[in-house]
């Protein structure tokens, strides 16, 4: 384990960067008249535990603030005892990494507890065309180029593993990745599926999946098969121990739609299988699909395609799978979804716990849709300006934690 910026601690980091903007901490209260011998310090009343549990139930925002407060004050933020404890006090809502589009690794995360925007840097390998995925407060990175080079992140604490290099091909057509973490083991998987055109066929796909195991921090090649009509995409997430990825048409069969979707059962292993016989059609016409693992509750964010034109967007929906048929949820209202102003057929769209966020890669605006209260609103916007036309935009969700563990 290492901190990607050398010897700086994520305590130097947090104070410099995202107590910006935060109130004023007083740790002290006064007594009497006011004058220095009525002031009392909290820490010689308060004892450690309970002002250990105080801390502990502040947003993770406001906790880097504290921690900068006195010595005594980081000592016990900084202590592995605290990051278990605040994991389990209090739920923090997600948060939304957005990318500023350029090759450098900087960008915005935006807190939906405080509503507010703080600067934040990547590992300095990181720019916005590598492949992410995000699970219980860990960020997987995987490079663009030859899809060879993994990194697990935690955004908060800034620790980070380097991976082995994956098996299967170097230079996939296509590649899609997932990270699932056990909340009680702290052990993870990682799931690469790999699709390369056949150099004899367009209409076939040689298609693998690679699983990651952090207990034994080995690679084992989990399926390998030739599929016909259909090729693997750059979607894919795991839920509750199954892989589940979008697959797309490429002609030469029976026309089902451009989108479908396979689950694999990870823990089965099997090294050879028939994958078209876990095929889950989608709920309509899509122009892109993007998938997210909810309380272990598959959900998509689908752009719905006209009835006369499935190549272009229409409207936003928001799909459970239930088994193998869909629930839809929600659908964007015209206000929210003209409010993107010039809304291209595919999006970027991420989330966990009851947040979903969606964003056009056009603009910096954000969207949160809340699965809880049926709600859609706006995020703050976003301190990043739209420099040139093109300037795109894209980003990720993460779970901010301490006690998450790469």
């Amino acid at each position: 384990m290492v901190y990607m910026d050398g010897s700086t601690p994520w305590i130097s980091y947090c104070c410099y960067n995202l107590a910006v903007g935060l109130g004023e901490f007083n740790l002290y209260f006064e007594v009497g008249d006011g004058d220095n011998r009525g002031v009392v310090s909290m820490d010689s009343i308060l004892p450690d535990e309970l002002l250990e549990r105080i801390l502990s139930c502040l947003p993770i925002a406001s906790i880097f603030r504290a921690s900068c407060v006195c010595k005594k004050w980081h000592e016990i933020i900084t202590s592995k005892r605290f990051s278990l404890v605040t994991a389990q006090v209090i739920e923090q809502k997600p948060w939304y990494f957005m990318f500023t589009g350029t090759e450098e690794p900087v960008g915005y995360a935006y807190d939906p507890t405080l509503r507010k925007w703080y600067g934040l840097d990547l590992p300095c390998f990181v720019t916005s065309n590598w492949f992410i995925a995000s699970s219980s407060g860990l960020v997987c990175f995987m490079n663009n180029d030859n899809r060879s080079e993994l990194h697990v992140y935690n955004p908060i604490t800034k620790c980070c593993r380097t991976l082995v290099e994956p098996p299967g091909s170097k230079l996939p057509d296509y590649s899609a990745l997932a990270i699932s973490v056990d909340d009680a083991s702290q052990g993870y998987n990682i799931a690469i599926v790999k699709s390369k055109q056949d150099t004899e066929s367009f209409f076939q796909w040689n298609l693998s999946i690679h699983i990651y195991d952090s207990d034994t921090m080995m690679w084992m090649t989990s399926l390998t098969e030739v599929l016909t009509g259909w090729r693997g995409g750059n979607e894919s997430v795991i839920c509750d121990g199954v892989l589940y990825f979008l697959i797309y048409a490429t002609g030469g069969g029976v026309p089902v739609g451009r989108h479908g979707l396979i689950s694999y059962n990870i823990s089965r292993r099997s090294s050879r299988g028939f994958l078209l016989r876990n095929f889950i059609s989608v709920p309509c016409s899509l122009t892109c699909g993007r998938l997210m693992n909810l309380k272990e509750k598959l959900v998509m964010v689908g752009g719905i395609g006209k009835q006369d034109r499935s190549d272009i967007i229409k409207g936003i929906g928001i799909w459970v799978l239930n088994r193998t048929e869909w629930q839809e949820i929600a659908r964007m209202p015209q206000r929210f979804f003209q409010g993107f102003g010039e809304f291209d057929d595919v999006f970027a769209s991420s989330g966990t716990d009851d947040l979903v966020y969606i964003q056009s890669y056009g603009a910096p605006a954000l969207l949160i849709f809340d699965m809880n209260q049926k709600q859609w609103k706006w995020a703050l916007k976003c301190p990043v300006m739209k420099m040139f036309h093109l300037q795109l935009f894209t980003g990720y969700c993460f779970e901010p934690r301490l006690d998450a563990d790469p």
